[in-house]
């Protein structure tokens, strides 16, 4: 692959927000529900992480975290509401005259209009989940971790491969779209055509999926736009995937230098992560959907450990070595012929 190559797949407009409104938690699958109605739904989080604020409601605020968001669980919960009742508001009013982003109550515990007041003062929400604090906390941190990944948005057509999330790119008017849609006529599955979202989920996990405006439509050149969902029906797409093979169209070149073994397996970073890429040139007449299905199946044959080229290249080795000085063998694959068969 080019150093060219590399550098136009690699140069991508990497997006990472710096803060989301706190509204937005309502659209985690932590199931919040506000106490406070729309008190400070549009204060900014900017900090992805949760804090359980124990010692803060005893007084000592030693390297409080009041920037992200805090989780009263059974333990401040009960800890509070075993205060006399001045003391509760006491400690209530402490932790809340900082700036906090938001206050989430686990396990459908009950606060007192009085808390919830001075809340409210404060600019600060509240809100409540029916789930244990470990299940919200576990919800909420995903969710943040998601909101505030990297981003970037790759020209392409992205499909499900017999689970293998292949991203075909390669230029405009190269046949992407209408590969996608042959696979999706072979059973497998759309993630996004021509506008494709990528996020870093984890340190070399990258997720895909379509835009809001596009979603599941495509654009064929000659046909026009086609909505997937509605043509093939919902088993025919999907809203997310694992990005896991880039496999670049290009138009045949003679004097370029394609793979031919598989030897070595050809990675590219994409937002410093690893992905398996392959350079697929194309001309008329050639196979491409079937090529692409291979694809993935050669995948998931390495993933489980089995390597073609590499147990071809040990049997041409061994045959090399038990016939060494000799003339090199071309036999039948079998010993004979059963002529009813």
């Amino acid at each position: 692959m080019s150093e060219k190559k590399v550098k136009q797949i690699e140069r991508l407009n990497i997006i990472k927000p710096d803060d989301i409104e706190v509204e937005s938690l309502l659209q985690s699958p932590a199931r919040l529900k506000p106490l406070t109605g729309d008190t400070g739904l549009n204060k900014h989080i900017r900090n992805k992480n949760i804090y359980r604020p124990q010692l803060a409601l005893t007084g000592y605020y030693g390297n409080f975290n009041y920037d992200q968001i805090q989780i009263f669980g059974n333990t401040e919960y009960n800890y509070l509401y075993a205060l006399p009742e001045k003391d509760r508001l006491k400690s209530f009013r402490q932790i809340t005259s900082h700036n906090l982003p938001c206050i989430v109550v686990t396990n459908d515990n009950p606060l007192d209009d009085e808390l919830i007041d001075i809340a409210k003062k404060n600019n600060i929400a509240i809100f409540t989940t029916p789930l244990t604090t470990t299940k919200a906390s576990f919800f909420l941190s995903e969710y943040l971790d998601d909101q505030f990944s990297s981003q970037a948005v790759i020209h392409g057509s992205f499909v499900d491969v017999y689970g293998i999330g292949i991203l075909f790119i390669g230029k405009s008017g190269i046949g992407k779209s209408e590969i996608a849609l042959d696979l999706i006529e072979r059973g497998h599955r759309l993630v996004a055509d021509d506008v494709v979202m990528l996020t870093k989920k984890r340190e070399n996990i990258i997720m895909g999926t379509g835009t809001s405006m596009v979603q599941h439509f495509m654009e064929i050149r000659g046909l026009g736009i086609i909505d997937i969902r509605q043509m093939f029906g919902i088993r025919a797409i999907r809203f997310q995937k694992r990005l896991e093979i880039i496999v670049e169209l290009e138009e045949w070149d003679l004097k370029e230098n394609y793979t031919r073994t598989g030897l070595d397996e050809e990675k590219i970073t994409v937002m410093n992560a690893d992905v398996h890429y392959v350079q697929l040139p194309i001309f008329a007449g050639k196979n491409i959907t079937v090529i692409a299905e291979v694809i993935a199946l050669n995948y998931l044959l390495r993933t489980y450990g089995y390597d073609a080229a590499k147990t071809f290249s040990t049997k041409l080795q061994d045959t090399i070595q038990r016939n060494a000085g000799k003339k090199f063998p071309i036999r039948k694959g079998i010993d004979y012929f059963i002529d009813h068969e």
